[in-house]
Protein backbone atom coordinates (compact mmCIF):
# COMPACT_ATOMS: atom_id res chain seq x y z
CA UNK A 1 0.00 0.00 0.00
CA UNK A 2 1.06 3.57 -0.60
CA UNK A 3 2.02 5.64 2.48
CA UNK A 4 -0.78 7.91 3.76
CA UNK A 5 1.19 11.02 2.80
CA UNK A 6 1.54 9.74 -0.76
CA UNK A 7 -2.20 9.02 -0.91
CA UNK A 8 -2.86 12.56 0.33
CA UNK A 9 -0.57 14.00 -2.37
CA UNK A 10 -2.37 12.00 -5.06
CA UNK A 11 -5.76 13.12 -3.79
CA UNK A 12 -4.57 16.75 -3.75
CA UNK A 13 -3.78 16.59 -7.44
CA UNK A 14 -7.33 15.63 -8.41
CA UNK A 15 -9.51 17.32 -5.83
CA UNK A 16 -10.18 20.45 -7.89
CA UNK A 17 -11.71 18.66 -10.89
CA UNK A 18 -15.37 19.66 -11.21
CA UNK A 19 -17.93 17.59 -13.14
CA UNK A 20 -19.11 19.17 -16.38
CA UNK A 21 -22.68 19.03 -17.56
CA UNK A 22 -23.16 16.78 -20.56
CA UNK A 23 -23.08 18.74 -23.78
CA UNK A 24 -21.80 21.92 -22.10
CA UNK A 25 -19.11 23.73 -24.12
CA UNK A 26 -15.55 23.51 -22.85
CA UNK A 27 -13.92 26.83 -22.05
CA UNK A 28 -10.31 26.26 -23.11
CA UNK A 29 -9.33 29.49 -21.33
CA UNK A 30 -10.30 27.91 -17.99
CA UNK A 31 -7.01 27.63 -16.08
CA UNK A 32 -8.34 24.75 -13.94
CA UNK A 33 -8.13 22.51 -17.02
CA UNK A 34 -4.34 22.68 -17.12
CA UNK A 35 -1.50 21.26 -15.07
CA UNK A 36 1.30 23.58 -14.07
CA UNK A 37 4.60 22.51 -15.64
CA UNK A 38 6.70 22.88 -12.50
CA UNK A 39 4.19 21.36 -10.08
CA UNK A 40 3.71 18.48 -12.49
CA UNK A 41 7.45 17.78 -12.27
CA UNK A 42 7.09 17.62 -8.49
CA UNK A 43 4.42 14.94 -9.00
CA UNK A 44 7.13 12.88 -10.70
CA UNK A 45 9.46 13.63 -7.78
CA UNK A 46 6.71 12.37 -5.48
CA UNK A 47 6.61 9.08 -7.37
CA UNK A 48 10.36 8.63 -6.85
CA UNK A 49 9.83 9.31 -3.14
CA UNK A 50 7.08 6.68 -2.99
CA UNK A 51 9.59 4.10 -4.23
CA UNK A 52 11.92 5.05 -1.36
CA UNK A 53 8.99 4.58 1.03
CA UNK A 54 7.85 1.27 -0.45
CA UNK A 55 8.75 -1.63 1.92
CA UNK A 56 8.41 -4.14 -0.94
CA UNK A 57 11.46 -2.58 -2.66
CA UNK A 58 14.90 -3.97 -1.77
CA UNK A 59 16.57 -1.98 1.01
CA UNK A 60 19.57 -0.55 -0.86
CA UNK A 61 17.31 0.21 -3.82
CA UNK A 62 15.16 2.32 -1.48
CA UNK A 63 18.31 4.13 -0.33
CA UNK A 64 19.16 4.70 -4.00
CA UNK A 65 15.77 6.30 -4.60
CA UNK A 66 16.53 8.71 -1.73
CA UNK A 67 19.63 9.81 -3.65
CA UNK A 68 17.71 10.04 -6.93
CA UNK A 69 15.03 12.17 -5.27
CA UNK A 70 17.63 14.61 -3.94
CA UNK A 71 19.71 14.91 -7.12
CA UNK A 72 16.59 15.39 -9.23
CA UNK A 73 15.35 18.11 -6.92
CA UNK A 74 18.73 19.85 -7.05
CA UNK A 75 18.52 20.09 -10.85
CA UNK A 76 14.92 21.26 -10.56
CA UNK A 77 15.96 24.18 -8.36
CA UNK A 78 19.08 25.01 -10.38
CA UNK A 79 17.09 25.34 -13.60
CA UNK A 80 13.31 25.45 -13.20
CA UNK A 81 13.03 27.41 -9.94
CA UNK A 82 15.97 29.62 -10.95
CA UNK A 83 14.06 30.55 -14.10
CA UNK A 84 11.04 31.58 -12.02
CA UNK A 85 13.25 33.88 -9.92
CA UNK A 86 14.72 35.32 -13.13
CA UNK A 87 11.18 36.14 -14.29
CA UNK A 88 10.47 37.94 -11.02
CA UNK A 89 13.71 39.90 -11.18
CA UNK A 90 12.97 40.94 -14.78
CA UNK A 91 9.44 41.99 -13.86
CA UNK A 92 7.93 39.50 -16.29
CA UNK A 93 4.41 38.14 -15.85
CA UNK A 94 4.75 35.14 -18.17
CA UNK A 95 1.78 33.07 -16.98
CA UNK A 96 1.06 29.79 -18.69
CA UNK A 97 -2.34 28.29 -19.46
CA UNK A 98 -2.63 27.26 -15.78
CA UNK A 99 -2.75 30.94 -14.78
CA UNK A 100 -0.13 30.81 -12.01
CA UNK A 101 2.34 33.67 -11.69
CA UNK A 102 6.04 33.03 -11.05
CA UNK A 103 5.63 34.10 -7.42
CA UNK A 104 2.64 31.79 -6.91
CA UNK A 105 4.60 28.90 -8.40
CA UNK A 106 7.57 29.52 -6.11
CA UNK A 107 5.27 29.46 -3.07
CA UNK A 108 3.48 26.31 -4.24
CA UNK A 109 6.81 24.60 -4.97
CA UNK A 110 8.09 25.44 -1.49
CA UNK A 111 5.00 23.98 0.15
CA UNK A 112 5.22 20.70 -1.78
CA UNK A 113 8.98 20.32 -1.44
CA UNK A 114 8.85 20.82 2.33
CA UNK A 115 6.14 18.14 2.61
CA UNK A 116 8.14 15.71 0.48
CA UNK A 117 11.30 16.47 2.46
CA UNK A 118 9.53 15.70 5.74
CA UNK A 119 8.41 12.36 4.33
CA UNK A 120 11.93 11.52 3.13
CA UNK A 121 13.47 12.44 6.48
CA UNK A 122 10.87 10.40 8.37
CA UNK A 123 11.31 7.40 6.08
CA UNK A 124 15.09 7.44 6.39
CA UNK A 125 15.15 7.95 10.17
CA UNK A 126 12.39 5.50 11.09
CA UNK A 127 12.75 2.81 8.44
CA UNK A 128 15.90 2.86 6.33
CA UNK A 129 18.61 3.75 8.83
CA UNK A 130 17.53 1.13 11.41
CA UNK A 131 17.10 -1.48 8.68
CA UNK A 132 20.59 -0.78 7.34
CA UNK A 133 22.01 -1.19 10.86
CA UNK A 134 20.26 -4.55 11.21
CA UNK A 135 22.14 -5.71 8.10
CA UNK A 136 25.51 -4.41 9.30
CA UNK A 137 25.58 -1.00 7.59
CA UNK A 138 25.88 1.54 10.42
CA UNK A 139 25.54 5.29 9.85
CA UNK A 140 26.61 6.85 13.12
CA UNK A 141 27.79 10.12 14.59
CA UNK A 142 31.20 10.30 16.34
CA UNK A 143 29.59 10.25 19.79
CA UNK A 144 27.99 6.87 18.96
CA UNK A 145 31.33 5.33 18.04
CA UNK A 146 33.08 2.85 20.33
CA UNK A 147 36.39 3.88 21.99
CA UNK A 148 38.51 2.07 19.34
CA UNK A 149 36.43 3.65 16.60
CA UNK A 150 36.89 7.11 18.11
CA UNK A 151 40.67 6.62 18.14
CA UNK A 152 40.47 5.66 14.46
CA UNK A 153 38.40 8.76 13.70
CA UNK A 154 40.94 10.97 15.51
CA UNK A 155 43.76 9.46 13.47
CA UNK A 156 41.88 9.95 10.19
CA UNK A 157 41.00 13.52 11.11
CA UNK A 158 44.57 14.50 11.92
CA UNK A 159 46.13 12.79 8.88
CA UNK A 160 43.54 13.36 6.13
CA UNK A 161 40.73 15.74 7.07
CA UNK A 162 42.44 18.57 9.00
CA UNK A 163 44.93 19.37 6.17
CA UNK A 164 42.03 19.74 3.71
CA UNK A 165 40.07 22.29 5.78
CA UNK A 166 40.15 26.07 5.25
CA UNK A 167 38.12 27.91 7.90
CA UNK A 168 37.16 31.47 6.94
CA UNK A 169 36.26 34.06 9.56
CA UNK A 170 33.68 36.68 8.57
CA UNK A 171 33.24 40.03 10.19
CA UNK A 172 34.30 43.66 10.05
CA UNK A 173 36.74 44.14 7.20
CA UNK A 174 36.26 40.58 6.00
CA UNK A 175 33.96 40.03 2.99
CA UNK A 176 31.51 37.16 2.99
CA UNK A 177 33.26 34.28 1.20
CA UNK A 178 32.05 32.85 -2.10
CA UNK A 179 30.15 29.60 -1.49
CA UNK A 180 30.01 27.21 -4.43
CA UNK A 181 26.90 25.55 -5.74
CA UNK A 182 25.64 22.49 -3.81
CA UNK A 183 28.53 22.70 -1.35
CA UNK A 184 27.95 21.58 2.23
CA UNK A 185 29.27 23.92 4.93
CA UNK A 186 29.36 24.60 8.64
CA UNK A 187 28.32 27.97 9.97
CA UNK A 188 30.26 28.52 13.20
CA UNK A 189 29.71 31.09 15.92
CA UNK A 190 32.87 31.97 17.86
CA UNK A 191 33.69 34.03 20.95
CA UNK A 192 37.01 35.80 21.25
CA UNK A 193 37.77 35.78 25.02
CA UNK A 194 40.59 38.31 24.63
CA UNK A 195 38.65 41.00 22.77
CA UNK A 196 35.24 39.92 24.03
CA UNK A 197 33.78 39.90 20.52
CA UNK A 198 31.63 37.44 18.56
CA UNK A 199 32.88 36.14 15.21
CA UNK A 200 31.07 34.24 12.50
CA UNK A 201 33.00 31.66 10.42
CA UNK A 202 32.36 29.24 7.58
CA UNK A 203 34.02 25.86 7.09
CA UNK A 204 33.49 24.02 3.82
CA UNK A 205 33.00 20.25 4.06
CA UNK A 206 35.44 18.91 1.42
CA UNK A 207 33.30 15.92 0.45
CA UNK A 208 34.31 16.24 -3.22
CA UNK A 209 37.87 15.50 -2.10
CA UNK A 210 37.36 13.06 0.78
CA UNK A 211 33.90 11.59 0.19
CA UNK A 212 30.82 12.22 2.30
CA UNK A 213 31.32 9.33 4.72
CA UNK A 214 34.35 8.16 6.68
CA UNK A 215 34.57 4.36 6.74
CA UNK A 216 35.83 2.94 10.02
CA UNK A 217 36.11 -0.46 11.62
CA UNK A 218 36.59 -3.79 9.93
CA UNK A 219 34.68 -4.42 6.73
CA UNK A 220 34.12 -0.70 6.04
CA UNK A 221 30.40 -0.89 6.76
CA UNK A 222 30.42 1.65 9.61
CA UNK A 223 30.07 5.13 8.14
CA UNK A 224 30.43 8.49 9.87
CA UNK A 225 29.35 11.66 8.03
CA UNK A 226 32.38 13.81 7.26
CA UNK A 227 30.65 16.97 8.52
CA UNK A 228 30.05 15.37 11.92
CA UNK A 229 33.75 14.51 12.25
CA UNK A 230 34.67 18.11 11.41
CA UNK A 231 32.10 19.48 13.86
CA UNK A 232 33.51 17.30 16.64
CA UNK A 233 36.94 18.83 16.04
CA UNK A 234 36.07 22.50 15.51
CA UNK A 235 38.24 23.74 18.41
CA UNK A 236 41.33 22.55 16.52
CA UNK A 237 40.44 24.92 13.66
CA UNK A 238 40.04 27.98 15.87
CA UNK A 239 42.78 27.96 18.54
CA UNK A 240 42.28 30.59 21.22
CA UNK A 241 38.60 30.97 20.34
CA UNK A 242 35.51 29.48 21.98
CA UNK A 243 33.08 27.64 19.70
CA UNK A 244 29.68 28.75 20.98
CA UNK A 245 27.47 27.28 18.25
CA UNK A 246 27.51 25.64 14.83
CA UNK A 247 25.13 24.24 12.24
CA UNK A 248 25.23 22.83 8.72
CA UNK A 249 23.94 24.53 5.60
CA UNK A 250 23.88 23.95 1.85
CA UNK A 251 23.51 26.36 -1.06
CA UNK A 252 21.86 25.96 -4.46
CA UNK A 253 22.67 28.43 -7.22
CA UNK A 254 21.16 29.36 -10.57
CA UNK A 255 22.95 27.23 -13.17
CA UNK A 256 20.60 27.89 -16.07
CA UNK A 257 22.10 29.57 -19.10
CA UNK A 258 21.32 30.31 -22.69
CA UNK A 259 23.98 29.87 -25.34
CA UNK A 260 22.99 30.94 -28.82
CA UNK A 261 23.47 28.33 -31.51
CA UNK A 262 24.70 31.24 -33.64
CA UNK A 263 27.76 31.81 -31.43
CA UNK A 264 30.99 32.11 -33.42
CA UNK A 265 32.60 29.35 -31.35
CA UNK A 266 29.95 27.21 -29.65
CA UNK A 267 32.51 25.18 -27.67
CA UNK A 268 34.12 28.32 -26.26
CA UNK A 269 30.71 29.84 -25.51
CA UNK A 270 29.64 26.75 -23.53
CA UNK A 271 32.94 26.69 -21.62
CA UNK A 272 32.49 30.36 -20.65
CA UNK A 273 28.95 29.73 -19.48
CA UNK A 274 30.11 26.75 -17.40
CA UNK A 275 32.59 29.01 -15.64
CA UNK A 276 29.87 31.62 -15.04
CA UNK A 277 27.55 28.90 -13.71
CA UNK A 278 29.65 28.72 -10.51
CA UNK A 279 28.70 32.31 -9.72
CA UNK A 280 24.95 32.12 -10.35
CA UNK A 281 22.48 33.78 -8.01
CA UNK A 282 21.44 31.92 -4.86
CA UNK A 283 18.15 30.08 -5.42
CA UNK A 284 17.85 28.03 -2.24
CA UNK A 285 19.47 27.87 1.18
CA UNK A 286 19.03 24.64 3.15
CA UNK A 287 19.81 24.77 6.85
CA UNK A 288 19.49 22.44 9.78
CA UNK A 289 16.14 22.96 11.46
CA UNK A 290 17.99 23.30 14.79
CA UNK A 291 20.19 26.15 13.52
CA UNK A 292 20.30 29.08 15.92
CA UNK A 293 18.01 31.86 14.57
CA UNK A 294 20.84 34.35 14.90
CA UNK A 295 23.13 32.22 12.71
CA UNK A 296 20.32 31.71 10.22
CA UNK A 297 19.61 35.45 10.03
CA UNK A 298 23.30 36.17 9.45
CA UNK A 299 23.38 33.74 6.55
CA UNK A 300 20.13 35.00 5.09
CA UNK A 301 21.31 38.60 5.25
CA UNK A 302 24.76 37.86 3.81
CA UNK A 303 23.30 35.86 0.92
CA UNK A 304 20.51 38.40 0.30
CA UNK A 305 17.71 35.88 -0.01
CA UNK A 306 14.03 35.95 0.84
CA UNK A 307 12.50 33.92 3.65
CA UNK A 308 10.80 31.62 1.14
CA UNK A 309 14.18 30.67 -0.31
CA UNK A 310 15.23 29.24 3.05
CA UNK A 311 14.45 25.57 3.69
CA UNK A 312 14.83 24.15 7.20
CA UNK A 313 15.68 20.45 7.08
CA UNK A 314 15.64 17.69 9.68
CA UNK A 315 18.29 15.00 9.47
CA UNK A 316 21.06 14.76 6.88
CA UNK A 317 21.48 17.52 4.32
CA UNK A 318 22.17 16.39 0.74
CA UNK A 319 20.80 12.88 0.55
CA UNK A 320 22.28 12.51 -2.95
CA UNK A 321 25.41 11.24 -1.19
CA UNK A 322 23.46 8.09 -0.33
CA UNK A 323 24.96 6.83 -3.58
CA UNK A 324 28.10 6.22 -1.47
CA UNK A 325 26.10 3.85 0.73
CA UNK A 326 24.59 2.10 -2.29
CA UNK A 327 28.10 1.65 -3.71
CA UNK A 328 29.33 -0.38 -0.71
CA UNK A 329 30.60 -3.75 -1.93
CA UNK A 330 28.60 -6.87 -1.15
CA UNK A 331 25.11 -6.93 0.40
CA UNK A 332 23.62 -8.57 -2.70
CA UNK A 333 20.63 -9.65 -0.60
CA UNK A 334 19.71 -5.97 -0.18
CA UNK A 335 19.67 -5.22 -3.90
CA UNK A 336 17.55 -6.09 -6.89
CA UNK A 337 18.85 -9.17 -8.72
CA UNK A 338 21.30 -8.08 -11.45
CA UNK A 339 19.72 -7.78 -14.87
CA UNK A 340 21.43 -9.45 -17.82
CA UNK A 341 20.35 -8.02 -21.17
CA UNK A 342 19.53 -10.48 -23.93
CA UNK A 343 21.37 -10.86 -27.21
CA UNK A 344 19.12 -11.04 -30.24
CA UNK A 345 19.02 -14.61 -31.66
CA UNK A 346 20.16 -13.35 -35.06
CA UNK A 347 23.25 -11.80 -33.46
CA UNK A 348 24.39 -14.90 -31.58
CA UNK A 349 26.01 -16.83 -34.38
CA UNK A 350 27.15 -20.40 -33.81
CA UNK A 351 29.14 -22.04 -31.03
CA UNK A 352 28.71 -19.00 -28.75
CA UNK A 353 30.52 -16.83 -31.31
CA UNK A 354 29.04 -13.48 -32.29
CA UNK A 355 27.57 -13.35 -35.77
CA UNK A 356 28.91 -11.23 -38.63
CA UNK A 357 26.84 -8.14 -37.93
CA UNK A 358 27.08 -6.70 -41.44
CA UNK A 359 26.00 -9.95 -43.05
CA UNK A 360 23.10 -10.28 -40.61
CA UNK A 361 21.95 -6.71 -41.31
CA UNK A 362 22.01 -7.35 -45.04
CA UNK A 363 19.49 -10.14 -44.46
CA UNK A 364 17.03 -7.70 -42.86
CA UNK A 365 16.58 -4.94 -40.27
CA UNK A 366 17.36 -5.65 -36.61
CA UNK A 367 15.35 -3.85 -33.91
CA UNK A 368 17.07 -3.60 -30.51
CA UNK A 369 15.38 -2.22 -27.39
CA UNK A 370 17.79 -1.04 -24.70
CA UNK A 371 18.42 -1.86 -21.90
CA UNK A 372 16.51 -5.11 -22.43
CA UNK A 373 18.54 -6.02 -25.50
CA UNK A 374 22.31 -6.04 -25.07
CA UNK A 375 24.06 -2.84 -26.11
CA UNK A 376 27.44 -4.62 -26.16
CA UNK A 377 26.40 -7.32 -28.62
CA UNK A 378 24.58 -4.91 -30.92
CA UNK A 379 25.68 -1.26 -31.10
CA UNK A 380 29.16 -1.73 -29.60
CA UNK A 381 29.70 -4.78 -31.77
CA UNK A 382 28.56 -2.83 -34.84
CA UNK A 383 31.10 -0.05 -34.24
CA UNK A 384 33.96 -2.40 -33.35
CA UNK A 385 33.37 -4.52 -36.45
CA UNK A 386 33.35 -1.35 -38.55
CA UNK A 387 36.69 -0.33 -37.02
CA UNK A 388 38.33 -3.67 -37.86
CA UNK A 389 36.76 -4.09 -41.33
CA UNK A 390 39.22 -2.93 -44.03
CA UNK A 391 36.33 -2.19 -46.41
CA UNK A 392 34.88 0.45 -44.06
CA UNK A 393 36.18 3.88 -45.03
CA UNK A 394 34.26 6.13 -42.66
CA UNK A 395 32.34 5.95 -39.38
CA UNK A 396 29.93 8.75 -38.54
CA UNK A 397 27.70 8.92 -35.47
CA UNK A 398 25.90 11.20 -33.05
CA UNK A 399 26.63 11.21 -29.31
CA UNK A 400 24.19 13.04 -27.04
CA UNK A 401 25.66 12.10 -23.66
CA UNK A 402 28.93 10.30 -23.04
CA UNK A 403 30.99 9.19 -20.04
CA UNK A 404 34.58 8.48 -19.09
CA UNK A 405 34.09 4.72 -19.57
CA UNK A 406 32.26 4.89 -22.90
CA UNK A 407 33.51 2.09 -25.22
CA UNK A 408 32.43 3.99 -28.34
CA UNK A 409 34.83 6.93 -28.08
CA UNK A 410 37.98 4.71 -27.88
CA UNK A 411 36.64 2.77 -30.86
CA UNK A 412 36.35 5.97 -32.88
CA UNK A 413 39.90 6.90 -31.87
CA UNK A 414 41.11 3.49 -33.06
CA UNK A 415 39.29 4.06 -36.36
CA UNK A 416 40.98 7.43 -36.85
CA UNK A 417 44.39 5.97 -36.03
CA UNK A 418 43.73 3.21 -38.58
CA UNK A 419 43.26 5.83 -41.28
CA UNK A 420 39.46 5.81 -41.41
CA UNK A 421 37.36 8.93 -41.43
CA UNK A 422 35.82 9.15 -37.93
CA UNK A 423 33.19 11.84 -37.41
CA UNK A 424 31.26 12.29 -34.19
CA UNK A 425 28.63 14.97 -33.61
CA UNK A 426 28.43 15.77 -29.88
CA UNK A 427 25.63 17.72 -28.17
CA UNK A 428 27.59 20.35 -26.24
CA UNK A 429 24.44 21.70 -24.55
CA UNK A 430 23.24 18.41 -23.02
CA UNK A 431 21.97 19.63 -19.65
CA UNK A 432 24.51 19.04 -16.82
CA UNK A 433 26.67 16.87 -19.11
CA UNK A 434 28.19 19.82 -20.96
CA UNK A 435 31.59 19.52 -19.27
CA UNK A 436 31.86 15.76 -19.86
CA UNK A 437 30.82 16.11 -23.48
Amino acid sequence: MEPPDAQHAAAERIQRVEPRAEGAPVDLEDSSLYFNRELSWLDFSDRVLQLAEDPSVALLERVKFCAIWESGLDEFFMVRVANLHDQLEAGMDARGADGLSASEQIDAIRERVLRQRDRLTRCFARDLRPALAEHGIRLISPDRASPPERLELERIYESSIFPALTPLAIGLGRPFPYISNLSLSLAVSLHDPVQGTEVFARVKVPKELLGRFIEIGEGGATLVPLEDVIAANLPSLFPGMEVTDYAFFRLTRDTDYDVSDEADDLLQAVEEELRRRRFGEVVRLEVERTMNPRLRDQLQTALRIEERQLYAVDGLLDMSDMWDVVALPGFSELRDPPFTPATKPRLRGEDEELADLFATMREGDILVHHPYDSFASSVERFVKQAVSDPDVLAIKQTVYRTSADSPLVPALIDAAEAGKQAVCMVELKARFDERAN
